[in-house]
């Protein structure tokens, strides 16, 4: 009789199921890492006078409205000057950190002339970028609050010279004709304390209104005047000047006209208008608004950059 070997039985192992869920948990964080580590762009390191409402994780870098990084840490800085906020910027934002680059904490702010920020009530504070035009950079100096609008290429900026601010400030507009043509960029105290100075910047439609001999006068606040034989006198002014304050400007009607004032040229600011400067009527042109700006007349003017002297505004 012939015997036949014992048969060999093979057991197939099976993972339990209890595995299969911190398996796919596993596999889930590792493509999140994946994909956090792809969208990774550079860090950078923003030095601010102050950290109110900067967290980190939670703090967000917006740029037009669209999120392009968050802030990692939160740290002051070693002389106690400040605090230096680093912040991971998203990939596609990367040529966001070139030197000039603007960086600023937006929080709520309501006063007469606007509303701002009112979202960060409920979404905390933001801080907001303005991309730079120069080389690649990772460190840079925040400002202490928003810069003025960016206007078309080709504007010019002058500085003037007045006794006295009045309700002018950063962000207050600049008139020719009560048509809003500039806005002011910054205001300090001069060198000697004896005067206050701004920075005003024309709009390039607008800049060959300015020449060597024109006049610049405090348009803003209420100015009324009364005398014992003549009665009263109230300076006629417009609402957002009322407000916000403001600077108007009005170049004589000389025949020919003085040549266009240079960028950084400076003038005098009087506290309001002669009658005679309210009177001239000189014909120049100006491009019109919604025409391309020339190259030529745009390739000297030079950026406005914010150093850590200049940063409070100072023209």
């Amino acid at each position: 009789m012939t015997e036949h070997p014992a048969p060999h039985l093979a057991r197939t192992r099976k993972i339990p199921l209890i595995w299969l869920v911190p398996l796919i948990a596993l596999l889930a964080a590792a493509w999140m890492l994946f994909a956090e580590y792809r969208e990774h762009g550079p860090e950078i390191v923003v030095d601010f006078a102050d950290g109110s409402g900067i967290e980190p994780r939670k703090t967000s870098v917006d740029f037009k409205g669209v999120s392009v990084g968050v802030v990692r840490a939160v740290s002051l800085k070693p002389d106690l000057s400040g605090v230096s906020v680093h912040v991971r910027l998203t990939r596609g934002a990367a040529s966001l950190a070139a030197e000039g680059a603007q960086f600023w904490v937006v929080q709520p702010e309501i006063s007469f002339g606007a509303v701002r920020g009112l979202d960060t009530i409920l979404r905390g504070s933001r801080i907001n970028v303005l991309p730079g035009r120069g080389e690649p950079a990772d460190r840079f100096v925040g400002l202490d609050r928003a810069p003025p609008p960016r206007g078309r290429e080709g504007g010019r900026s002058f500085v003037l010279d007045g006794e006295r601010l009045g309700s002018i400030n950063a962000g207050s507009p600049v008139f020719y004709r009560d048509v809003k043509v500039g806005v002011v960029e910054g205001t300090r105290l001069a060198p000697d304390s004896a005067s206050v100075r701004m920075r005003v910047r024309i709009e390039a439609p607008y800049v060959d209104l300015v020449r060597t001999n024109t006049r610049f006068w405090n348009a803003g606040g209420l100015d009324f005047k009364l005398s014992l034989f003549g009665g009263g006198h109230l300076r006629n002014t417009s609402l957002e000047s009322l407000i916000n304050g403001g600077v108007a400007f009005a170049t004589p009607d000389t025949s020919p006209l003085a040549p266009p004032a240079s960028e950084g040229s400076e003038f005098q600011l009087t506290s309001e208008a002669d009658k005679a400067w309210l009177t001239w009527r000189p014909q120049i042109s100006i491009q019109p608004a919604d025409a391309p700006v020339n190259e030529s007349s745009a390739a000297g003017v030079a950026p406005l950059l914010v150093t850590p002297e200049t940063r409070s505004t100072a023209p």
